[in-house]
């Protein structure tokens, strides 16, 4: 693993944030990440929707590298972890909550008449009490264009925002993947870390990191 971006709030290393040679995120406070689901996701061409074929997600196949990675972060500090309701849940999930997405997402390979829009945010280790003033819903507003990058999953950064202004310290991402939570952390003013397995998502977020990342987007 190696250091690839690093500015006043975001550290970005590339490589494996699992194993011997993996730089220690989990020592920050809150962790917030968007790791393989462990369902062997694939898309193929649909030239009608405009979607482009694309291989996979590494270790995509099961659940076992997200779990080493909240094995190593542990049970004390608090997680948000997205994921599928086709695979295993993480071990200790306190609550989960739902990531309603934008009004044109989850066409490509519905067959029912109804979408698959939505996501699943496991929230695992210990999270402060607060009284119940939000809804476990969490929508998207406007189109997939608003957050779309060259990485397949990525995720508007007004979400992660939410999830991330309910917490202090410094923000985990052993997934980095298009790097909108380390986008949404730095737009909130805090300290985050990041770890991506592929080069050419690490230059994504090094670019979305080194421009400020304007979002467009906005969540209701």
């Amino acid at each position: 693993m190696g250091l690839y971006y690093q500015d006043d709030y975001v550290t970005l290393y590339h490589g494996s944030s699992v194993g011997d040679n993996a730089e220690p995120w989990w020592l920050a406070d809150v962790l917030v990440t968007d790791p393989p689901y462990g369902i062997a996701w694939t898309k193929g061409q649909n030239n009608a929707a405009k979607s482009t074929a694309h291989a996979g997600i590494q270790n995509d196949q099961d659940t076992t590298t997200r779990d080493a990675a909240l094995a190593m972060w542990g049970d004390v500090r608090p997680g948000f972890v997205f994921g599928s309701f086709r695979a295993p849940f993480p071990a200790g999930v306190k609550q989960t909550l739902v990531w309603q997405k934008p009004i044109d997402a989850g066409v490509v390979g519905s067959t029912t008449g109804y979408r698959t829009d939505t996501e699943l945010i496991f929230l695992t280790g210990k999270h402060p009490k607060r009284p119940p003033s939000r809804s476990s819903v969490l929508a998207s507003s406007g189109g997939v264009s608003r957050y779309r990058t060259e990485h397949p999953h990525s995720k508007p950064t007004g979400i992660l925002e939410q999830l991330i202004e309910w917490t202090t310290g410094t923000v985990a991402d052993p997934f980095a993947g298009s790097g909108s939570t380390l986008v949404a952390a730095k737009a909130l003013g805090r300290k985050a870390v990041g770890v991506e397995l592929e080069e050419r998502y690490c230059e994504i977020i090094a670019k979305r990191c080194a421009q400020g990342a304007l979002e467009l987007e906005w969540t209701a």
